[in-house]
């Protein structure tokens, strides 16, 4: 799923060719796409584009008459910028929205369809999309802190909690508690004040870091290669790599459709934390720390 980075690296492309820009028409390929009724898709066509704004991990175009069209682009959605009027790129396109100088095309790879648009007349109802979590690049130390804590979760659970902080998912959630150098599974209400603040300071640093690199990718070119797997990323994805800390092997907790990765020596003491498949397949032969 496309994260705050990434989202960002997209509104920064975005805005530059849209803002300023009539809709000229709204094309959906699958109906099921909009998940609202009123305002009608009709309601956008000749309003021009005023804004584009990131709501946690959703992108909003905000156009004339305080229209919104919000997009959710889950697990697989993704934005192409093509040139005006073209055909939506094959079964993966559900929606293009044409401007005078391209078209913004939402694809969507896979069987299941996810991605979601609604559109929605002022700011109340735009808030209603809004999961509520804080922007952890828009708040202090103390803030995050009481974010993080305001439900007790493990780490992993609370960073990718859109009702505690906005804009953060799998991938980087993973590289943030690596930097901290904490456990995934470390709870919240258990952490310290001093481990909490390393948080803080570690999700500020690599959202920044990634946010600052992709989005200077997005103003030289559009972000056609938008994945939750780079190679510059320490962690995420890596399982069996070695830890560009310290060298060990990166390890992995497998939950259905997600994959957690960490660093048994720098994040759990050399404990390797148990998989909910292969640790019940083995029961007593699961090695408990990374010397087994």
């Amino acid at each position: 799923m496309p994260e705050l980075p990434d989202l960002e690296a997209y509104r920064e492309a975005l805005a530059p060719r849209v803002i300023g820009q009539p809709i000229r028409a709204l094309r959906f390929a699958n109906p099921f796409l909009l998940r609202s009724v009123q305002p009608r898709p009709g309601a956008l066509v000749g309003q021009t584009v005023r804004e584009v704004r990131r709501l946690g991990k959703r992108l909003a175009l905000g156009v004339d008459g305080d229209l919104w069209l919000v997009l959710h682009l889950m697990l697989a959605g993704r934005l192409q910028w093509l040139a005006p009027g073209a055909k939506l790129p094959g079964k993966l396109g559900l929606l293009a929205i044409d401007f005078a100088n391209g078209t913004l095309a939402l694809t969507e790879a896979g069987s299941k369809r996810r991605a979601s648009v609604h559109i929605v007349a002022g700011e109340a109802a735009l808030a209603a999309h809004d999961p509520g979590g804080v922007e952890p690049l828009a708040v202090d130390g103390p803030a995050f802190v009481a974010a993080l804590r305001a439900e007790n979760h493990t780490l992993k659970r609370a960073l990718t909690n859109p009702h505690q902080l906005a804009g953060i998912g799998n991938a980087y959630s993973d590289e943030i508690l690596h930097r901290a150098r904490l456990s995934p599974l470390q709870t919240t209400a258990k952490l310290t004040d001093d481990a909490a603040l390393r948080l803080h300071a570690a999700t500020v640093a690599v959202l920044t870091e990634w946010r600052d690199r992709l989005g200077a990718e997005a103003r030289a070119a559009w972000p056609s290669k938008v994945t939750a797997f780079r190679p510059e990323m320490a962690v995420h994805g890596k399982f069996g790599q070695p830890c560009p800390v310290c060298g060990s092997p990166v390890q992995r907790i497998v939950n259905g459709e997600h994959e957690c990765n960490y660093c048994a020596r720098c994040q759990t003491e050399g404990r390797l934390l148990a998989d909910r498949a292969l640790s019940k397949l083995l029961h007593d032969l699961w090695p408990r720390t990374l010397a087994e």
